[in-house]
């Protein structure tokens, strides 16, 4: 059924690269009581046991993409779209829509002076881009990056520089930020940089009688 929402309160988009430290700003905004809409935790409950995309994940892709019990099998399915433009389209078109009504959903209930959601891919996807008052990216060196991204576990070189070489460029991100955090220095310099941040976004968010966006039908 569709609806019209509205958005209240400033929103801002959250995104940098993999392996920057989106999350732990993240987890510092959370802990100043500002709540974040994580766009990646919408789609892993939406594909979880019994989510909502099961079923047309399994009309689209088939049974080859599940166990014997009934999971979604994340390998398989990730294989078949990292090797293939057309079915990673075809997975997006699936997801994006029921990612973006719980989203949208989840933003306009927001109560905090603020809202962020956090859309690692919305260089790819410009996704709410239209609707965000300020985009913020989490940014770092492309050496520190892969350093980063190699030391979460075993991943073989050549494995993480596919994965970065699969996103959007570092210079995309940045040419659509308001706002950029440089986090190839230690955790204090990152929250120092944050908590400025998010001093200047409590100004917004009280000066902004600015909030009467337009209705978004989802």
């Amino acid at each position: 059924m569709n609806q019209n929402l509205t958005i209240g309160r400033p929103l801002v988009i959250l995104t940098g690269g993999i392996a920057t430290g989106k999350s732990s700003v993240a987890q510092r905004l959370r802990q100043h009581g500002i709540e974040v809409i994580d766009t990646d935790a919408i789609a892993h409950a939406l594909t979880a046991p019994r989510g909502a995309a099961l079923p047309e994940l399994r009309k689209a892709f088939g049974d080859a993409i599940f166990t014997a019990d009934g999971t979604l099998d994340r390998a398989a399915l990730r294989d078949i779209v990292f090797n293939d433009p057309d079915q990673k389209t075809r997975l997006e078109q699936i997801l994006h829509p029921m990612i973006r009504r719980q989203a949208i959903e989840a933003i306009a209930a927001a109560t905090s002076p603020y809202v962020v959601a956090d859309v690692p891919l919305f260089a790819e996807t410009g996704f709410l881009r239209k609707q965000a008052d300020r985009v913020l990216v989490v940014d770092c060196p492309p050496d520190i990056q892969k350093q980063r991204l190699l030391a979460r576990g075993n991943l073989p070189e050549e494995l993480a520089d596919l994965i970065l070489q699969a996103q959007a460029p570092r210079e995309a991100r940045l040419s659509l930020a308001t706002d950029v955090l440089d986090n190839s220095g230690s955790p204090e310099q990152r929250d120092e940089q944050l908590d400025q941040i998010h001093q200047r976004y409590m100004t917004l968010a009280n000066s902004a009688e600015n909030n009467d966006k337009n209705p978004i039908r989802v």
